[in-house]
């Protein structure tokens, strides 16, 4: 991977956690344990991988990015909310996630239960009083991470995992999943950087088409680590898709092949990006940087 592309992620995730370690204050002590399960997730660590999409789609856009870090850590909020119900006793029942205890291993499932829902609300509360944004903007940036994170969204797919498990037995049903469980939530910081920026309909379409290819990469590569990644790497155990019998695109394909699709997402993603005058842009860096994780 370049190495200042390197630079780069390691740049922008310091800019993103700094405000993240300011962001969460108890006003009461009575609350205290509350924040301390939130900033305990939140501050794990993680590639912080949405919101730097939020910056660099903004950057690409002529926008500073610097002004709407507060929005990015709200994409944040959303998906670090998602991973803590996610590995709940109920869900997955992971013992770790960014390479440290669960947050319901370290607390109880209850606090970690309710750590989340106070982090996905916190995550509107931030774009509501972002600053730099007129009242419409703000609104339209509400409506795009409820509906990428509810029910015809992230919250959508994970409900078709947890009832359905046994139909998505073949590429297909599993790729439907997976554009709703990961997808969305990768293309929402990509739009809502198009509408922060108000850009017009051909620019706003290509951020669309090249994160729900980022998506599918993302996903095919977590698919990829889950079968020979390590705690380091991944921050969670090895082989817990295989262990609870979910399909991936790895049991379905076979490795070679679930590496075959991969590479062709990849490419499309950068076929989009290069047919939108972007070939040569910090977003055209993210293809190659996910392949890279499972070379």
């Amino acid at each position: 991977m370049n190495t200042d592309f390197q630079l780069y992620l390691q740049t922008q995730k310091e800019r993103i956690e700094t405000v993240l370690s300011t962001l969460l204050t108890s006003k009461s002590a009575r609350t205290d344990g509350l924040y301390a399960a939130m900033n305990y997730s939140l501050l794990a660590g993680g590639k912080r991988i949405r919101p730097i999409l939020l910056l660099a789609a903004l950057e690409v856009l002529g926008r500073p990015s610097s002004d709407y870090l507060s929005v990015g850590c709200a994409v944040e909020c959303v998906h670090t909310y998602s991973l803590i119900h996610d590995d709940l006793p109920c869900m997955d029942n992971d013992d770790y996630r960014r390479g440290k205890l669960t947050c319901h291993k370290q607390f109880t499932p209850a606090i970690a239960t309710l750590a989340g829902d106070a982090l996905l609300t916190v995550a509107f509360e931030l774009i509501a009083t972002a600053p730099q944004l007129r009242p419409e903007l703000r609104l339209e940036l509400v409506r795009i991470l409820a509906q990428a994170a509810g029910p015809d969204g992230m919250v959508g797919g994970q409900y078709i995992d947890v009832c359905a498990s046994r139909e998505n037995n073949t590429p297909e049903s599993l790729q439907y999943m997976d554009a709703k469980k990961t997808g969305c939530l990768l293309t929402a910081p990509l739009v809502m950087a198009g509408v922060i920026a108000e850009t017009d309909d051909a620019h706003m379409s290509a951020l669309v088409q090249y994160g729900e290819a980022i998506g599918l990469l993302f996903q095919i590569v977590d698919d990829l680590l889950d079968e020979k990644g390590t705690l380091a790497e991944m921050g969670k155990q090895q082989g817990q898709d295989r262990k609870m019998g979910k399909a991936t695109y790895v049991t379905l394909l076979g490795r070679d092949e679930a590496y075959r699709r991969a590479e062709t997402q990849a490419l499309r993603a950068q076929a989009i990006l290069t047919a939108a005058g972007w070939g040569h842009t910090v977003l055209s860096q993210f293809p190659e940087y996910l392949l890279t994780r499972v070379k």
